[in-house]
Parts: structure tokens; C-alpha cells; sequence
């Protein structure tokens, strides 16, 4: 990706904003969503590529490597960036405490899987997929929602929330209600959805306080074929660069 943020992409993510607000209001089928996803190019193994942001002390500024330790735990800002295909957005969420490695139920097969436990100087990073497992809508109607915002969530939701739960915040689909667990590797706490989120697997370089994305386990992104093809690589594979979405 190039140092800029990349133009068409934010046209592609409008678009599927758009979507997305339609299916909040009255519903869209899986095959609306997937047919402005690009077609099936792929790659044939997953990049290990750097996160990049521009700093948001320094908004005018050219992207750089994002430092953990200066990324805001919890933050209520939607942070995403593309891997390893330009229409796969991921989120990335900081924890006050080490995100452990947990078996995650896929509801739709019966399957488990071992999600990645979190990485950074307190192993407290992590990342998931930005689509919803549901029928696809992406952030900002689906985003992170942290402790102090839990209140806005609907009370169905807030009332099947556990104690940890409600410590941690959930990423919380509004186009349907389906609700997901980051810091339990975005296993589902509430349905519609039959699949939690894919987990991105994140590796970190304690002499650098950087962090790069390395591959992706759980179920399938939602309207891939599979995590490497449905769309075009990101146009730089050694690098991608943060968007926050909350100012999108």
C-alpha cells in the first residue's frame, strides 16, 4: 500500500457503508454484498506485512510504523486496516490486560479452532476480521464497542453480556444483532451469526515496538472463497496503514 491512503479503497469502503445502512434498515442478502467485492484474484500464501498509521498526534503527517505501547487501550475510535486483500478489513484492539488463547466454537460446522493469544510488551494486541460472519456488513455499522460504551448497545444484547464481557467490551454487528467477543477470540455471544469472526495472527518485534499481520485462522472471511482469493492483494505486501473510521 502506498504511504497515502489508497482513494479507490475509501470509495470501496463507502460503498459498502451504504450497503451495509441498507441492510441495518431493512435487510440485504449475501449476494448484494458480495457483488461489489472484487473479482477472485488472490495470492498464493499469506504476506507478513507491517501496520502503519499516521500518527494522530501528528494528522498531517506521512504514515509511519504504528508503535504498540503507543496505541490507546480500548480505544472507542474504529480502527481497521486491509490483509492480506484490499476488500478484507480487519480491526485492531488494544486490552488493559494479556488476551490468552482460547478454543473457538463454530457454530455453523460444529468445528473449533485455537485462537491466537494477543501480542505487544503486555501480549495485550489483537485482531479480527471486519466483516460480519452474518451477511457482510462492515465498520462503522459494525464496530468495537469498549466498556464505557456498552450502554448504547440494544438491552437484548446488554442483558447476555457476562461480567467480562461488559469489562472488555464486544464488537457488535447493528445490521442484525449478532455480538462477538474480542478478547475471546471473537467468539459469538449473540446470533444471528454461526461463525465468529476470523482472527488475524499478529507477530510483534520488541526491539522496534512494532507489529506485523502474518496469516489468519478461524472460519472463512465472509464472501471469499477462501482468506487468499476474492479480490486483489493490498498494492504493498511488506505494508498497510491504519484508517481510523470513526473520522472516515
Amino acid at each position: 500500500m502506498s504511504d497515502e491512503v489508497n482513494t479507490s479503497r475509501r470509495g470501496f469502503l463507502k460503498a459498502l457503508i451504504g450497503l451495509s445502512a441498507v441492510a441495518a434498515v431493512g435487510g440485504i442478502g449475501k449476494s448484494a454484498v458480495q457483488s461489489i467485492v472484487t473479482p477472485s484474484v488472490g495470492l498464493s500464501g499469506f504476506p507478513e506485512t507491517m501496520l502503519y498509521w499516521i500518527d494522530p498526534a501528528s494528522p498531517n503527517s506521512a504514515p509511519v510504523p504504528l508503535k504498540v505501547s503507543q496505541f490507546a487501550v480500548m480505544s472507542p475510535q474504529v480502527w481497521v486496516y486491509y490483509y492480506p486483500l484490499s476488500d478484507e478489513p480487519n480491526f485492531l484492539i488494544k486490552f488493559p490486560d494479556p488476551v490468552p488463547a482460547v478454543p473457538v466454537d463454530i457454530d455453523a460446522t460444529g468445528q473449533i479452532f485455537n485462537s491466537p493469544p494477543g501480542v505487544g510488551p503486555n501480549n495485550s494486541l489483537v485482531s479480527f476480521s471486519a466483516i460480519c460472519q452474518h451477511l457482510g456488513c462492515i465498520p462503522p455499522i459494525i464496530h468495537y464497542y469498549p466498556p464505557n460504551s456498552i450502554s448504547q448497545l440494544p438491552s437484548n444484547v446488554q442483558s447476555s453480556l457476562s461480567a467480562e464481557n461488559k469489562k472488555y467490551g464486544v464488537i457488535h454487528c447493528n445490521c442484525h444483532g449478532s455480538t462477538y467477543d474480542p478478547f475471546k477470540g471473537a467468539s459469538i455471544i449473540t446470533h444471528p451469526t454461526q461463525r465468529p469472526l476470523p482472527n488475524v495472527v499478529l507477530s510483534y518485534n520488541s526491539i522496534t515496538d512494532s507489529v506485523f499481520a502474518k496469516k489468519l485462522v478461524g472460519p472463512t472471511v465472509f464472501g471469499h472463497p477462501s482468506d487468499l482469493s476474492g479480490g486483489n492483494s493490498i498494492s504493498n505486501l511488506k505494508k498497510t496503514t491504519l484508517i481510523n473510521m470513526s473520522s472516515a
